[in-house]
C-alpha cells in the first residue's frame, strides 16, 4: 500500500531528511576527528587506541560497573569450564 503524501508533508520531509544528512555528515566529521586524536594519542602512551576509544566510551555512558559485572560472568564462566588460563 502506498501513501500519497499533502504538499506540507512533503515539504516537512524534505526539511528533516536535509536536516537529517547535514546531522550524519557532522557527526562523520566529528567521529573522524576524534578517531586520529585517539589514534596520535594512544600511539604516544603505548596503548591500544581501541582500548582508548572504548574508556571513552564507557566514561560516556557511564557504565563501568555494568561492564565489571559482565566481566565477572565471563569469568566465572570460564573458570568453571576450565578454559581460565
Amino acid at each position: 500500500m502506498s501513501r500519497d503524501f499533502s504538499d506540507e508533508e512533503i515539504k516537512k520531509l524534505k526539511q528533516i531528511v536535509t536536516e537529517g544528512i547535514q546531522v550524519y555528515t557532522e557527526l562523520d566529521t566529528l567521529k573522524g576527528g576524534l578517531d586520529d586524536t585517539v589514534k596520535a594519542i594512544a600511539e604516544e602512551l603505548d596503548i591500544k587506541p581501541a582500548v582508548l576509544k572504548k574508556a571513552i566510551s564507557t566514561a560516556y555512558k557511564a557504565d563501568l560497573e555494568n561492564k565489571r559485572e559482565a566481566l565477572g560472568e565471563l569469568e566465572d564462566i570460564l573458570v568453571a569450564v576450565g578454559r581460565d588460563y
